[in-house]
């Protein structure tokens, strides 16, 4: 990993810490709702920020850690307790709680539409690259590639609605999906007490539905994945999202560096190599965060062609595809969302 990068992070996940642990509370402009803000820290140092309208202040951060610490303790393999890790460990597992199905079920349908670029059953060549729990950042050569990949293939696993069972040597990687899901579970437990105006986002992932404090449609800023900084930059683009999801994939978000060779967190589950097509970055929109989510990172494997093909057959899926054209960076953007897109930044 770059260590004066993540030192970097660290100060500023520290000083985020500080301050975002707390509840605003905002008066609506033109209606007798309040908007409320809860911010906090998930997944180890993922910030999440939560905005939705309420009558009277309300403040649900006990109820929203408590939400997303239930779903690490099934989903992170980070955790040595985690159902997932216990499921890596033995090779089964009954389900103790309602959140891993839908997850698998999600899987499964992004791994047939995408033909195996997206693949949760990539945990083996995530740890030998160095980007699972371990962080032991490695070159792989294509012998230990190849005897990883007899273990990759989602549709070696079998599962229902109560257990899952994998092959010998599987291991059961979900973090690709991890934060849309959140972002899907806090955005329906608002739901579920009748909160009709919300944002959700972690780490970059949203969800919103209603208006924002200004009765208007909620607005979203696109990352421009040219800009290397960690200071604040420009958005590549600004986006209307209205009752939908987003979700972004880039290599700029995770990768290390052995030498002066950058390596990103981007593997093709397919052959096992680090992906490198010519999408620099797949903002994807959907219904539900988790399948946007799956999506992007299926974009970032396959090339412009393939994914704007998936994105043809599927019409509840939108997206803006920044990519590597042959006179340098361009972008493309699905007919569904090219009026909701309020402001775009040229690329040079």
């Amino acid at each position: 990993m770059n260590i004066d990068k993540s030192k970097q992070t660290q100060k500023v996940l520290l000083f985020f810490a500080a301050i975002l642990l707390l509840v605003k509370v905002v008066r609506n402009q033109n209606t007798d709702l309040l908007m409320n803000e809860v911010s906090g820290l998930t997944m180890g140092n993922i910030i999440y920020n939560v905005k939705y309208k309420t009558l009277e202040p309300i403040d649900y951060r006990t109820q929203i850690d408590s939400v997303l610490k239930k779903l690490n303790k099934s989903l992170s393999t980070y955790i040595p307790e985690s159902e997932i890790s216990k499921l890596n460990q033995s090779g089964n597992l009954a389900f103790q709680d309602s959140v891993f199905y839908p997850v698998l079920v999600a899987s499964k349908k992004v791994y047939l539409a995408t033909k195996g670029a997206f693949d949760p059953t990539i945990g083996p060549l995530i740890n030998a690259y160095g980007f699972g729990p371990d962080k032991v950042s490695k070159i792989l050569d294509q012998h230990i590639i190849d005897s990883l990949l007899q273990f990759i293939g989602f549709s070696k696993i079998n599962f229902n609605s109560s257990l899952i069972t994998l092959p010998k040597g599987a291991y059961l990687d979900l973090s690709a999906v991890a934060k849309g899901y959140a972002v899907d579970i806090i955005a329906d437990y608002l739901k579920s007490k009748n909160i009709e105006h919300a944002m959700v986002e972690i780490g970059g992932e949203v969800r919103a539905f209603g208006t924002n404090e200004r009765d208007e449609v909620w607005k979203i800023g696109i990352q421009d994945p040219l800009i290397e900084s960690e200071e604040y930059q420009p958005p590549f683009a600004v986006v209307n999202l209205e009752n939908r999801s987003v979700a972004t994939s880039g290599n700029y978000r995770n990768f290390y560096l052995i030498g002066d060779k950058i390596f990103a967190h981007i593997i093709d589950p397919r052959t096992g190599n680090m992906g490198k097509k010519n999408i620099l970055s797949a903002s994807v929109f959907a219904p539900n965060c988790m399948i946007a989510d799956a999506y992007a990172t299926a974009f970032m494997i396959l090339d412009i062609e393939t994914s704007m093909e998936i994105l043809k057959a599927d019409d509840t899926l939108d997206a803006l595809l920044i990519y590597q054209g042959e006179t340098g960076p361009d972008h493309i953007i699905t007919e569904g969302i090219k009026s909701d897109i309020i402001a775009i930044n040229k690329i040079p």
